[in-house]
């Protein structure tokens, strides 16, 4: 999905005005259902009234009249509502479904260069909130705006055509009453309703995200804080978010009335012009019923009109934020001409510095080394001595400000993002699993991996066994945050993703850290055989890691301040 990045000035609007081209044809289709409904439901109420009261007539003075043609027209009126209200509801929602799918295709295809340096900042509930929150608050934008409004406009035109055949004068009243329940009150609720609007879009935000941090929490806060603390920020939040929500309910129940009352007004001002025209001779009893209902059915096009325009507020401010987080330029600039990847791996930082945004200090300073290819480099150091600044710059996350690194022989900054991760696999000490099974997990390393590469991968990572044992196998579900897995299980199963992608690069970022012993040895054996013939750099401060390098480099605040070579020959 292509979406064109608006100009600033009224960019939420133009860009939601944007998000609609690709579904036109869906979403004129159902403008063209709702104003048939319209039309069909105003039209069943008048031609109803006349029949009734022209057969109560008919009745009273004798006089023929032809039944069948308006029973008939009645029928088909009751039909054509019943079936456009059906249809209606399906092509618009349809058009609702295709345009936030396409949208989340495109969120997330715009936030794949800001991540993760630029996402870093952001909390993990405050991005799920856009993500899921302020997108789905987007369906506003067609379902409840757009479709009704243009609908409204349609049916309204149509409408006031047929009332200026029988009287300019009651038209004119009809008219009147429409433009004020479905532009003057409207406009009054949008006008309302934005600052509520945007409160409520970030009083969610702050709930999801204080939500989100306290169930990840919840085992700590238990042992070490103090939950019930916790509790009432989070219901303090919650309050936060009831009051504007109150404001936009008491907007919606004053609109509601104000649309009824002025439907009444106007249904009274057609009833008096109606019966000067009959005393004259213009109208007779069963006109004068028809346009006294016409009327009054005619508010059904404008009455959801001031509700949807009072959120007009929550849908510009969910825009907003989704457009603040997209816009945000990435880290790394793209080669424009990236060169293909090399066919070597060997690895050199030359005088290399980083810096990261709003830091005291440099994360590196003036950094040197140069790894063979084939060769296994570790890296030890204090929490900030500069260890995963290294694995940052590598694999394109961050970009550095002094030195030059190669990579196989050629400059990093010429090479696509993409190009130098499809070179690397990773196994850090936070391993992320899907709440899927373990195959699908495996298989986001090789999509098209045979049954056998999957079961010799997981073979050599040392938990083959283990699977196959699992009442279900491979397709056993993980669970969130892979609860159904133990530590050991979820890194070997890491390992095993990391072999069956079978990059030249691998990078482990403590990937025992926090295991047992005898669990720490078996994923030890498993990264044996993940380091054959390749090219690594581990980060560690384990002796059972630390066996595997060829050379350890020690830094501190950035720099090297030791360096051992050739602690035991290449694996």
């Amino acid at each position: 999905m292509s979406i064109a990045r608006p100009p600033a000035k009224h960019r939420e609007l133009r860009w939601l005005l944007a998000l609609t081209r690709p579904y036109f044809g869906w979403m004129l289709a159902g403008v063209g259902l709702a104003t048939l409904v319209i039309l069909s439901n105003v039209a069943l109420l008048a031609v109803s009234g006349w029949f009734i009261t022209a057969m109560a007539l008919s009745g009273l003075t004798g006089a023929v009249i032809n039944y069948f043609t308006p029973a008939a027209a009645i029928r088909g009126l009751a039909i054509s509502r019943t079936v456009g209200r059906y249809l209606e509801r399906l092509v618009t929602h349809e058009a609702t479904f295709k345009l936030l799918a396409g949208l989340r295709q495109w969120f997330f295809e715009q936030l794949e260069p800001l991540a993760p340096a630029r996402l870093q900042y952001l909390q993990g509930g405050d991005l799920l909130s856009r993500i899921r929150a302020d997108i789905d608050s987007l369906e506003n934008a067609y379902l409840r705006i757009f479709s009704p409004t243009l609908a409204a406009l349609l049916a309204g035109l149509l409408m006031g055509v047929f009332l200026l055949f029988w009287s300019p004068a009651i038209a004119l009243a009809n008219l009147t009453g429409l433009l004020l329940a479905g532009v003057a009150l409207p406009l009054i609720a949008l006008k309302l309703g934005l600052h509520s609007g945007n409160a409520i879009v970030e009083a969610r935000a702050d709930l999801r995200q204080r939500t989100s941090e306290t169930l990840r929490g919840m085992a700590e806060l238990t042992l070490y804080g103090n939950p019930s603390r916790r509790i009432q920020e989070i219901q303090t939040e919650n309050t936060a978010l009831i009051t504007p929500q109150r404001q936009q309910n008491r907007i919606d129940a004053t609109s509601g009335a104000l649309t009824g009352l002025i439907g009444q007004l106007t249904w009274l001002s057609v009833v008096v012009l109606a019966i000067g025209l009959v005393q004259s001779g213009a109208l007779n009893g069963p006109e004068l019923v028809m346009l006294a209902f016409f009327a009054m059915a005619s508010f059904e096009a404008v009455a959801a009109l001031p509700v949807a325009f009072r959120a007009y507020g929550e849908t510009l401010s969910a825009a907003k934020r989704i457009l603040d987080l997209v816009d945000a330029k990435p880290a790394v600039t793209e080669p424009t001409h990236p060169q293909p990847a090399p066919s070597s791996v060997a690895i050199e930082f030359n005088n290399v510095s980083l810096r990261y945004p709003d830091a005291a200090q440099n994360a590196l300073n003036g950094l040197s080394f140069n790894l063979p290819q084939g060769q296994k480099l570790a890296l030890r150091g204090a929490s900030g001595s500069g260890k995963t600044s290294i694995t940052q710059i590598l694999l394109k996350f961050w970009d550095f400000e002094g030195g030059t690194i190669s990579l196989g022989g050629q400059n990093l900054r010429d090479l696509s993002g993409d190009t130098v991760r499809g070179l690397c696999a990773v196994v850090s000490q936070q391993v992320h699993l899907f709440n899927t099974s373990i195959a699908a997990n495996l298989y986001l390393a090789k999509p098209n991996a045979t049954k056998d590469e999957l079961f010799e991968a997981c073979r050599a990572a040392a938990i083959l066994d283990e699977i196959l044992a699992l009442p279900d196998g491979f397709e056993t579900l993980v669970g969130e945050a892979a609860t159904h897995l133990s530590g050991g299980q979820i890194r070997r199963i890491a390992i095993a993703r990391a072999l069956l992608k079978n990059a030249p690069i691998l990078i482990l970022d403590e990937p025992t850290e926090g295991l047992d012993a005898l669990t720490e040895q078996a994923v030890t054996t498993a990264l044996e055989h993940l380091l054959i013939g390749r090219t690594a750099i581990i980060i560690t401060h384990r002796p059972k890691l630390l066996t595997l390098a060829d050379q350890i480099i020690t830094l501190d605040r950035g720099c090297v301040i030791a360096t051992a070579a050739h602690l035991r020959p290449n694996v």
